[in-house]
């Protein structure tokens, strides 16, 4: 799920100021303590090899994000994908892997007992 900053619905609108609120964006229930994470990843970068030997290959942690810049496509293991742009606000549930097509800067949130194991888990098969 993404959604663009002008496709958010306008909550508050006053004169310097605008709040947008998209609700039921992901469910973050019974997810325990969220980290806060900002990742750099150049063009060209395809985490898939990295997700090798997860459960079903892929990244098993939801994520609640933000792109800064650049441009990501994100596969599902149902076979769906879809392509996140500068601007986009995201929600990235349960078994997926990430390819990247214009150098990025994103901000995630994730809940910390489940995406630590994959960074851990990406770190063995980066150093042996």
């Amino acid at each position: 799920m993404r959604i663009s900053k002008e496709d958010i619905p306008i909550k508050i609108d006053a004169p310097g100021a605008v709040a947008r609120q998209q609700q039921d964006f992901g469910d973050a229930s019974g997810y325990g303590d969220i980290g806060a994470e900002y990742f750099t990843m150049d063009a060209g970068t395809d985490l898939a090899p990295m997700f090798e030997g997860l459960e079903d290959d892929a990244c098993q942690a939801p994520h609640w994000g933000y792109l800064i810049k650049g441009e990501v496509t994100v596969s599902y293991t149902d076979g769906s994908e879809e392509t996140v742009r500068s601007g986009d606000l995201f929600y990235w549930p349960p078994g997926h892997s990430v390819r990247v097509g214009q150098d990025a800067e994103m901000i995630l949130f994730s809940p910390q007992h489940e995406h630590t194991p994959v960074m851990d888990h990406i770190n063995r098969k980066l150093h042996g």
